[in-house]
């Protein structure tokens, strides 16, 4: 492909948003070859292996197992390579994470990474995941792993527990000890499950904790004030609370950076970013604040049950696109992406994004969800997804808030009826 075909210099932004960033134009055999790489460089010969999200939620619970042993990146190495950055005026696409994906497999293979040689100085290796991809990482980390590591998997809820239940059983059996962190609500059967299978797992309140809560209080370690504090940040905006402007810093930052760099910074500053990443945050917000304005601009409305639902495409930031639209009067709001998922978020009038993502391959949280349906078989569909602006991908999706629509009306009725 030529690259000026993908290349975004000078074009509309109401063109390029339409697209996928370039990492999506990447071919998945090199990028698994790529993924297959940086995850055995950063397994093998790992005494403690942290498989997390790789958003700020799931970083933050690696930042802080790596300090339980003292097992940080040289952060002066990172600001440097942050600070030639923002010299060079380096121009990223936006390629960073989705509700169903880890930056760390997703990102532009050819962008700056700092911590490319992060498995050489920590003894703790970081295997990014999303939902999707577990069962990928764990298998990765069987392949690769001594015996007798410990692993954590952090911020990451399985929907069902066989694909991973082989990795489980074979990782119980070599490793010293598996604790798994989270705050999504779990199926009670898929948490039986995963327990027994030999893991010790800890499931916080999903609408009181963010998953960098539930590992503070589990680790055995006495973590200084430093800790406390950039979770009780990340927890601001990973349950949108909103009422720390650090919070958008940290999600921000996590979005647009390598896993390994997010890590490393908030390892050594907690939620206090330094200026060097600050500046280079700034420096990204102008687009996407654009970018929200034109997704917001071309959001259509519709009435589902009780609720009303927006429903808009486009790169951009899903959390402010949702928060704009509910502002504007919506219930709920459903942000297409180019690349096919779809960001679900709800308001305290909707509490069911989650079962809306899992009647379309997703689910999360009451009030945010993510989910990509099963309608892609070739290029011709993206084809379509793309010059339609997901018209095929929001039906779908409309049509299970109509089928959760029609669920809890029958529950309202069953219980009037015994009531009565």
């Amino acid at each position: 492909m030529d690259d000026d075909l993908i290349d975004e210099t000078g074009r509309p932004r109401s063109r390029y948003t339409r697209l996928p960033g370039t990492g999506f134009f990447y071919p998945d055999s090199l990028d698994d070859e790529r993924a297959e790489r940086r995850a055995r460089e950063a397994i093998e010969g790992s005494e403690a292996v942290v498989v997390a999200d790789g958003d700020a939620d799931g970083l933050a619970c690696a930042a802080m197992i790596r300090e339980t042993r003292d097992a940080a990146l040289d952060v002066e190495t990172v600001e440097a390579a942050i600070a030639d950055r923002l010299e060079a005026d380096d121009d990223v696409t936006d390629d960073g994470t989705t509700d169903d994906g880890a930056s760390g497999d997703e990102e532009d293979p050819s962008g700056d990474d700092p911590t490319a040689d992060a498995h050489t100085q920590s003894p703790v290796g970081l295997v990014s995941a999303g939902p999707y991809s577990l069962d990928t990482a764990l298998e990765r980390v069987v392949a690769y792993a001594d015996d007798g590591i410990d692993l954590y998997v952090c911020d990451l809820c399985p929907d069902e527990f066989e694909p991973i239940a082989d990795q489980l059983e074979s990782l119980a059996a070599s490793t010293a000890s598996i604790r798994w962190f989270d705050h999504h609500q779990w199926d009670e059967s898929v948490a039986a499950a995963v327990r027994e299978a030999g893991v010790d797992l800890t499931v916080g309140e999903s609408d009181e904790e963010c998953t960098a809560d539930v590992a503070l209080r589990s680790l055995p370690y006495d973590f200084d004030d430093r800790w406390s504090e950039l979770a009780t940040v990340t927890r601001d905006h990973d349950l949108w609370i909103k009422e720390d402007p650090r919070s958008d810093d940290l999600a921000d930052y996590s979005y647009w950076a390598a896993s390994e760099e997010y890590a490393a910074v908030i390892g050594a500053y907690g939620a206090d970013l330094p200026d060097t990443v600050l500046e280079y945050v700034a420096s990204r917000r102008e687009e996407k604040r654009a970018r929200i304005d034109l997704a917001v601009e071309h959001a259509v409305t519709h009435e589902v049950g009780e609720w009303t639902v927006a429903v808009t495409y486009g790169r951009c930031s899903q959390n402010e696109v949702a928060e704009r639209l509910r502002e504007e009067g919506a219930d709920a709001a459903v942000i297409v992406k180019p690349a096919g998922s779809a960001s679900i978020r709800g308001s305290d009038g909707f509490q069911h994004a989650h079962e809306v993502a899992g009647m379309v391959n997703g689910g999360g949280h009451p009030q945010a969800a993510g989910c990509k349906p099963d309608i892609y078989d070739d290029m011709l569909d993206y084809a379509q997804h793309w010059t339609t602006e997901g018209q095929a991908c929001k039906r779908v999706i409309l049509a299970a808030f109509e089928a959760v629509a029609a669920d809890v009306a029958d529950d309202g009725d069953a219980v009037a009826d015994d009531d009565q």
